[in-house]
């Protein structure tokens, strides 16, 4: 059994916490060693599983308490110092020991390349398995700042290993990577796109671009407008709302079955718990459109 962490996330009794008996195993990557603007998203999974103490277990839009169901919170694995591939691997290692455990990876960055580490131990499951990514970023160059491994190419490695992708809240991307996205006819969803249509027009062509089968959600923070998460380590303006985010989220949660999925790049602000607190509501939402949706 993996060592935990008390209080984890939730801080929920020890009856609900138990890994036997846990459906959710919380997987905290604090990592930010190739971030290119704002360092600090290394103290995000903390400052999520802190916020998350003060998040109610009842959920008023599903009606259920989704800590029923069980979360387990791991102990953080120690930052590699040779280098960011050798960290990513050493956070796949961790993952693919949920993953093996049958529970429901839920991730918690860090920089967006810890990403990746879920995605390798969710494919080795499920070998089908599609990405659905909130961002304002592509992510998609072949390598940022002399490394594969950077928070600036978690996509384009996940498509490198033959994932089908679906990403929504983009708004910013090299020409290479537009240039990509034409190439390989890839289905991104641009927020100046859908952000002023209501979430009932577009939401159902998100899902419709998703194939059937296991899918990684992979929620980049800075896919939402700053003014709901200002707190992140490369803001864009523009971008989801709250509402029109849970809207997409739940729908996938009922149309795919959601095997596994990550929270990412917060990059806590002193003075203001807004961001954390709004990420620790969300990685709670997911576990229970998880539980409710049709791939449960």
């Amino acid at each position: 059994m993996p060592e935990l962490q008390v209080p984890g996330f939730l801080d929920v009794p020890e009856d609900r916490r138990e890994w036997a008996s846990s459906r959710f195993a919380v997987l905290p990557m604090p990592y930010d060693a190739t971030c290119s603007y704002g360092v600090g998203t290394r103290n995000g999974p903390a400052a999520i599983i802190a916020a998350s103490h003060q998040v109610e277990w009842y959920d008023e839009e599903l009606g259920i308490e989704a800590c029923e169901a069980g979360i387990a919170t791991l102990r953080a694995p120690d930052v590699v110092a040779t280098g960011p591939v050798a960290q990513i691997q050493a956070f796949e290692a961790q993952a693919s020991a949920v993953v093996a455990a049958g529970k429901t990876l839920v991730g918690l960055g860090g920089e967006h390349s810890v990403s990746y580490a879920c995605f390798r131990a969710l494919r080795e499951r499920w070998p089908g398995l599609s990405v659905l990514q909130i961002d304002a970023h592509l992510d998609l160059r072949s390598e940022y700042h002399g490394t594969v491994a950077s928070h600036a190419a978690v996509m384009h490695r996940m498509l490198a290993d033959g994932a089908q992708t679906v990403q929504v809240g983009i708004r910013s991307g090299s020409m290479e990577e537009w240039q990509l996205v034409a190439q390989r006819g890839l289905a991104v969803f641009r927020a100046q796109d859908i952000a002023p249509r209501p979430a009932s027009e577009w939401v159902p062509q998100v899902i419709d671009a998703l194939p059937p089968g296991p899918v990684f959600v992979t929620v980049d923070l800075d896919g939402f407008d700053p003014s709901v998460i200002p707190g992140t380590g490369t803001p864009e303006p523009g971008g989801l709302g709250w509402w029109q985010g849970l809207a997409l989220l739940r729908a996938v949660c009922a149309a795919r079955h959601v095997v596994g999925f990550d929270v990412v790049e917060l990059e806590p602000q002193a003075g203001s718990r807004v961001s954390d607190f709004a990420a620790a509501r969300m990685v709670y939402k997911l576990m229970g459109y998880q539980l409710v949706g049709l791939g449960s």
